[in-house]
Protein backbone atom coordinates (compact mmCIF):
# COMPACT_ATOMS: atom_id res chain seq x y z
CA UNK A 1 0.00 0.00 0.00
CA UNK A 2 1.61 3.47 -0.98
CA UNK A 3 1.65 6.08 1.45
CA UNK A 4 1.26 9.65 -1.22
CA UNK A 5 1.74 12.79 0.42
CA UNK A 6 0.07 15.72 -1.89
CA UNK A 7 2.06 19.02 -2.54
CA UNK A 8 0.15 21.81 -2.37
CA UNK A 9 0.24 21.93 -6.29
CA UNK A 10 -1.84 19.15 -6.66
CA UNK A 11 -4.20 19.98 -4.39
CA UNK A 12 -4.46 23.52 -5.92
CA UNK A 13 -4.97 21.72 -9.52
CA UNK A 14 -7.32 19.36 -7.85
CA UNK A 15 -9.63 21.41 -6.63
CA UNK A 16 -9.30 24.31 -9.38
CA UNK A 17 -11.35 22.23 -12.14
CA UNK A 18 -14.41 19.46 -11.67
CA UNK A 19 -12.84 17.34 -15.07
CA UNK A 20 -9.19 17.24 -13.39
CA UNK A 21 -7.30 13.97 -14.25
CA UNK A 22 -5.43 14.37 -11.11
CA UNK A 23 -8.74 13.53 -9.57
CA UNK A 24 -8.31 10.17 -10.16
CA UNK A 25 -5.66 9.57 -7.22
CA UNK A 26 -8.33 9.94 -5.26
CA UNK A 27 -9.62 6.80 -6.12
CA UNK A 28 -6.79 4.32 -5.47
CA UNK A 29 -7.48 1.42 -4.04
CA UNK A 30 -4.26 1.02 -2.67
CA UNK A 31 -2.76 4.60 -1.87
CA UNK A 32 -3.41 6.08 1.01
CA UNK A 33 -3.47 10.32 0.41
CA UNK A 34 -1.81 12.29 2.70
CA UNK A 35 -1.04 16.04 2.91
CA UNK A 36 0.17 18.56 5.48
CA UNK A 37 -1.66 21.69 7.22
CA UNK A 38 1.02 23.73 5.69
CA UNK A 39 0.17 22.19 2.15
CA UNK A 40 -3.78 22.33 2.63
CA UNK A 41 -3.14 26.02 3.35
CA UNK A 42 -1.12 27.19 0.92
CA UNK A 43 -3.56 25.50 -1.83
CA UNK A 44 -6.59 27.13 -0.23
CA UNK A 45 -4.86 30.60 0.09
CA UNK A 46 -4.32 30.69 -3.73
CA UNK A 47 -7.74 29.20 -5.06
CA UNK A 48 -10.29 32.57 -5.32
CA UNK A 49 -13.69 30.89 -6.28
CA UNK A 50 -16.21 29.36 -3.07
CA UNK A 51 -16.27 26.76 -5.53
CA UNK A 52 -12.91 26.08 -5.78
CA UNK A 53 -12.65 26.13 -1.85
CA UNK A 54 -15.94 23.48 -1.57
CA UNK A 55 -13.85 21.09 -4.04
CA UNK A 56 -10.83 21.20 -1.85
CA UNK A 57 -12.95 20.61 1.84
CA UNK A 58 -14.42 17.84 -0.36
CA UNK A 59 -11.47 16.32 -1.53
CA UNK A 60 -9.81 16.67 2.52
CA UNK A 61 -11.86 14.79 3.82
CA UNK A 62 -10.43 11.66 2.02
CA UNK A 63 -6.67 12.83 2.88
CA UNK A 64 -4.61 12.08 6.30
CA UNK A 65 -3.49 15.45 7.39
CA UNK A 66 -0.57 15.24 9.02
CA UNK A 67 1.32 18.06 11.60
CA UNK A 68 5.01 18.50 10.38
CA UNK A 69 7.30 17.96 13.70
CA UNK A 70 10.70 17.62 11.61
CA UNK A 71 12.62 20.83 10.70
CA UNK A 72 15.95 19.70 9.30
CA UNK A 73 16.17 18.69 5.77
CA UNK A 74 18.25 15.44 4.57
CA UNK A 75 22.07 15.79 4.42
CA UNK A 76 22.36 17.02 0.72
CA UNK A 77 18.58 18.40 0.16
CA UNK A 78 18.82 21.36 -0.95
CA UNK A 79 14.89 23.42 -1.05
CA UNK A 80 13.23 27.16 -0.90
CA UNK A 81 12.46 27.83 2.95
CA UNK A 82 9.07 27.49 1.16
CA UNK A 83 9.59 24.30 -0.30
CA UNK A 84 11.36 22.46 2.56
CA UNK A 85 8.31 21.74 4.70
CA UNK A 86 6.75 19.92 1.58
CA UNK A 87 9.40 17.51 1.58
CA UNK A 88 9.48 17.82 5.93
CA UNK A 89 5.48 17.05 5.57
CA UNK A 90 6.25 14.04 3.92
CA UNK A 91 8.91 12.92 5.97
CA UNK A 92 6.99 12.78 9.22
CA UNK A 93 3.88 11.29 7.34
CA UNK A 94 5.91 8.31 6.78
CA UNK A 95 5.16 8.98 2.78
CA UNK A 96 6.52 6.54 0.16
CA UNK A 97 5.91 8.85 -2.79
CA UNK A 98 5.65 12.62 -3.04
CA UNK A 99 3.86 14.05 -5.62
CA UNK A 100 4.37 17.20 -7.13
CA UNK A 101 4.24 19.49 -10.02
CA UNK A 102 6.94 21.87 -8.87
CA UNK A 103 9.46 20.87 -11.84
CA UNK A 104 11.72 24.42 -10.47
CA UNK A 105 12.22 23.44 -7.29
CA UNK A 106 11.60 19.58 -6.97
CA UNK A 107 12.76 19.05 -10.63
CA UNK A 108 16.08 17.78 -9.48
CA UNK A 109 14.96 15.34 -7.35
CA UNK A 110 12.33 13.85 -9.85
CA UNK A 111 12.85 10.06 -9.67
CA UNK A 112 14.76 9.78 -6.86
CA UNK A 113 14.53 8.89 -3.41
CA UNK A 114 14.69 10.86 -0.56
CA UNK A 115 14.69 8.99 3.29
CA UNK A 116 12.43 6.48 1.41
CA UNK A 117 10.32 8.76 -0.04
CA UNK A 118 9.75 8.87 -4.04
CA UNK A 119 9.71 12.05 -5.17
CA UNK A 120 7.47 12.11 -8.46
CA UNK A 121 4.89 14.32 -11.00
CA UNK A 122 1.28 12.90 -10.61
CA UNK A 123 1.46 12.32 -14.03
CA UNK A 124 4.22 9.87 -13.72
CA UNK A 125 2.73 8.26 -10.32
CA UNK A 126 -0.52 7.72 -12.14
CA UNK A 127 1.22 6.18 -14.81
CA UNK A 128 3.70 4.07 -13.13
CA UNK A 129 0.09 2.66 -11.13
CA UNK A 130 -1.70 1.84 -14.50
CA UNK A 131 1.15 -0.33 -15.54
CA UNK A 132 0.91 -2.07 -12.34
Amino acid sequence: MDRVFLDANVLFSSAYSRENGLLELWSLKTATLCTSRYALEEARFNLELESQKERLNALTQKLEIVDTAIEKLPRGIHLPEKDAPILLGALQAKATHLLTGDAKHFGAYYGKSIAGVLILRPADYLRKRAKE
